[in-house]
């Protein structure tokens, strides 16, 4: 393993963060402080708690969950897109530095980001509510794992990625959605049985739901099943990264 090879590319992607402050940390701040503001007036007023959790506790864990899935899909599908755009993908290629190392390089720097600014929003979120983790250890596993899946499939993206459109298409397009559907404002008991099915096929239902049972200790979904899924993806995209580093499927185009 050349650890030389994955620290240099981790801190260059690290740096890239401190040369955009404002996009990278200031900009989800401020969007979890309006969304606090905007739910708690508009549907806190309306729904006091939920489960015995207070409506704007309740909402913490998805939306912390809403900013890391963002933040480590976009980090780790540009950190390798844009090699790739500029030409020295070529670069990287030719030295001698292996896919393994590639991807523990890139991958790590998308998650470090992305646990970054979980970890403001979750200081951010205890500014505006009263918090408590009864699973310390059981959020933080689901926390890096999270991450780290997520920065993972943000690296696939990067390489599918042709032009900037298809780059920005799951995490803008695909990504919300589903956290929103997933039960970041509301619990999925509250909806009729048929939209609860429905609820079910939802992944990001899963990754809030284990999230937030390690903090309140309550779950739409078994904390067991939710770990389950999030291993079984990360098996999955696993699997496919490497099939793409055997066809060298679109690393250099």
């Amino acid at each position: 393993m050349n650890l030389e090879a994955v620290k240099s590319i981790y801190f260059f992607e690290m740096a890239r963060t401190r040369r955009t402050l404002l996009q990278s940390v200031v900009s989800p701040v401020i969007s979890t402080s309006l969304y606090f503001i905007v739910f708690g007036a508009a549907v806190g007023s309306r729904i006091q708690e939920i489960d015995g959790v207070s409506y704007g506790a309740f909402i913490t864990p998805g939306l912390i969950m809403l900013t890391l899935l963002t933040q480590c899909i976009g980090n780790g599908s540009f950190g390798i897109y844009f090699p790739k755009f500029t030409g020295t993908i070529y670069e990287l290629l030719s030295s001698p530095v292996s896919m393994s190392e590639i991807v523990l390089g890139y991958v790590g720097a998308a998650a470090t980001k992305g646990m970054m600014i979980g970890i403001i929003i979750l200081g951010t979120a205890s500014l505006f509510v009263d918090l408590s983790i009864a699973h310390p250890f059981v959020m933080l596993l689901f926390f890096v794992l999270t991450a780290i899946t997520f920065s993972l499939f943000g690296f696939i993206i990067g390489i599918w990625a042709k032009d900037f459109e298809q780059l920005n298409l799951i995490p803008m397009l695909v990504i919300p959605p589903l956290v929103f559907l997933g039960g970041s404002f509301y619990s999925v008991n509250m909806l009729p049985p048929f939209w609860q099915a429905v609820s079910h096929f939802n992944p990001v239902l899963y990754l809030i739901s284990g999230f937030r049972w390690s903090f309140f200790e309550i779950a739409d979904v078994n904390p067991v099943i939710s770990f389950a899924i999030i291993i079984v993806f990360l098996a999955v995209l696993m699997g496919l990264l490497t099939w793409i580093f055997k066809t060298g499927y679109r690393l250099r185009n």
